[in-house]
This record gives structure tokens, sequence and C-alpha cells, in this order.
């Protein structure tokens, strides 16, 4: 009885040494990648304005020109990483400003657990060109912020958008998260 012919099997087989090595090559490969793709980003955000990444750096407030002529909206958004055991919301959640006048906002912070917390308020700004021209002379999203268990607190904003802003930009949000960064503090802290 004639078979059918078989299939032709490759020449040489990968061994498994050369398997456990392309492996190797990929998973460091990815690993440097993990580290690169942080400063890429922040240079990319940098030059393109993209992503609003806010300074988290103070201004000195000074004297400047307001410009009465023109009016932003700004709008103020919360929110929390997810299973943070916080309240966190804003007294004002939209107004008109003028570029070039400061103005004061207040944010109210709450622990809702019985035990001390760590947490830390990161910023971010929509659209992203608007990055560059909000100035904040005060912000709790400066420094990392102690909750004792319970505790509610004030967490006021001072801030002017710089009359340099473009004209097409009528609308401002700026966002405020909240992390949990208790279990990173105590790690620290351990070492």
């Amino acid at each position: 009885m004639n078979h059918p012919a078989e299939p032709e099997k490759s020449s040489r087989p990968l061994s498994n040494n050369r398997i456990i090595g392309l492996i190797m090559v990929v998973v460091l490969g990815m690993f440097g990648l993990g580290f690169a793709v942080v400063p890429l980003y922040n240079a990319f955000c940098e030059v393109t304005g993209l992503n609003g990444k806010v300074k988290a750096e103070a201004v000195s407030e000074s004297k400047r020109t307001v410009d009465d002529t023109r009016e932003v909206t700004i709008e103020f958004v919360t929110s929390v990483g997810k299973d943070v055991p916080m309240d966190f919301r804003v007294e004002t959640a939209k107004m008109k400003i003028h570029p070039g006048r400061y103005y004061t906002v207040k944010f109210h912070a709450e622990n809702l657990t019985e035990q001390a917390i760590m947490a830390r308020a990161i910023p971010s700004i929509a659209p992203g060109p608007a990055t560059q021209y909000l100035e904040k002379v005060e912000c709790f999203c400066f420094s990392e912020q102690k909750f004792e268990p319970r505790e509610h607190r004030v967490l006021p904003v001072r801030f002017t958008i710089n009359p340099g802003l473009p004209g097409d930009i009528r609308d401002v949000t700026l966002s405020y998260t909240f992390f949990d960064i208790t279990d990173k503090q105590q790690n620290t802290l351990t070492r």
C-alpha cells in the first residue's frame, strides 16, 4: 500500500537553549523599554504640550496686568484612585476668570477610615497647551498629605492663568486625583 507523502519537517528544530535565549532577549528588551518609556513620555509631553502634565512647583505671586476684556472658564474635577478610602470634592466646580488675576478655590478631602493614610494628589490640565499658562502659588498637590483617622481638611489652591494664554483657548479643565500612598510610605520608612 502506498501512503501519502509526509510533509517535510524542518531540517533543524530549534533547540531548547536557543528558545530560552530568544525569550530572555525579549524579556530584557521589554524590561529596558519599561524604564525608557517614562522619560520618553515626559519629553514628548513637554515638546507637544499634550497630556496636560502640570508643574508641581509654586510660583511667587506677583503684580501683573489683568486682562479684564477676556474671560476663561475653568472647571475643576476631583476623583480618587481605585480603592482610595477618601471623599474628595471642590466647593466651586466651574468659574469664569480673567487672565492675570489671582483666584483661590477650596477643595475638601476627608479620610473615611479609622487609620491614618498618606495621599498624593496628581494634577492634570486640559487642553494640554494651557498647561504652561497655569501658575499656582499654593496647592496641596505640591506635597504628600497625611490624613489622620476621619480627618476632614480644606485644601486651597491659589492660581492665575497667564495672560499669554492663546486666544482660542476659552475653556480649561483642572483635574486632581488623590492616590493612597500609605503602603509606599511605610515601605520607604522600614528600609
